[in-house]
């Protein structure tokens, strides 16, 4: 069966449709640039135009930078603040002409679709999936049951949000090198496994694509730390795979 999935980045809105019994775009993703700023009508057009772009007909499932509950906003940290206490699915569904859509967090999505097809697969106790991008999401597993809407990127780090320290655009920004970058990444990490001991990392974002680069160059943190095995088609995955449960 397949689904459609979208994930709304800092930076890029992405989407496709989804093989749920692969866990698998089942066409190649079609992504257009996030408007900035990034408002709810801006942004809706542009998910309106990936869906769009492939004809599709069914139900969308979309994830959101940010905490969602129900279907409503509650934080817009890396996107415009006119997206808060807006309801997400209502909008977009009426800029999509009437399709169910369904809307939840975005790295929560990424969790969700690495424990059932990738990484995280089959494991227990305490996992944390971390996606590294325009911020740093979160989420946490505990015997595969998804805590909703951690946001551990806004833990403070060096007196300030963690994600301002150790996301990918930190690193792009400050113009890192992969050593600099990963030794951000290790006190990160470490901080976090101070609070929750969890027994895995889940490496994720598009920067996943280029673990070997850095995931050896972080030592000192007692948990395994894998690269995201969907890469950065996690979103997309998990947001087809809530639309499919409603």
């Amino acid at each position: 069966m397949n689904v459609f999935g979208v994930d709304i980045g800092g930076s890029g809105i992405k989407g496709a449709p989804v093989d749920l019994e692969r866990g698998d775009l089942a066409e190649p993703r079609h992504k257009v640039l996030t408007p900035q700023p990034a408002t709810p009508s801006d942004v809706a057009g542009c998910v309106a135009q990936v869906v769009e772009h492939f004809g599709w007909s069914g139900p969308v499932g979309v994830t959101f930078p940010g905490v969602v509950t129900g279907s409503t906003v509650r934080t817009a940290a890396n996107v415009d603040k006119g997206w808060i206490d807006v309801d997400a699915a209502a909008l977009l569904g009426e800029r999509l002409g009437g399709l169910p859509v369904t809307v939840l967090n975005d790295a929560d999505a990424a969790g969700v679709a690495e424990m059932t097809y990738g990484a995280g697969r089959g494991r227990t106790g305490t996992v944390i999936m971390l996606t590294f991008g325009t911020g740093i999401g979160s989420a946490l597993f505990v015997d595969g049951r998804l805590v909703p809407n951690t946001e551990l990127g806004h833990l403070e780090l060096n007196g300030r949000e963690a994600e301002k320290h150790a996301s990918t655009r930190a690193k792009e920004d400050k113009d890192l090198s992969w050593e600099e970058w990963a030794h951000r990444v290790r006190k990160y990490l470490a901080h976090v496994e101070m609070l929750f001991s969890p027994e895995l990392f889940i490496v994720g974002g598009g920067v996943s694509r280029k673990a070997e680069k850095f995931l050896p160059l972080i030592n000192n943190v007692r948990a395994e730390i894998v690269p995201a095995r969907l890469q950065n088609n996690a979103g997309i995955v998990g947001a087809a795979m809530a639309a499919a449960r409603g």
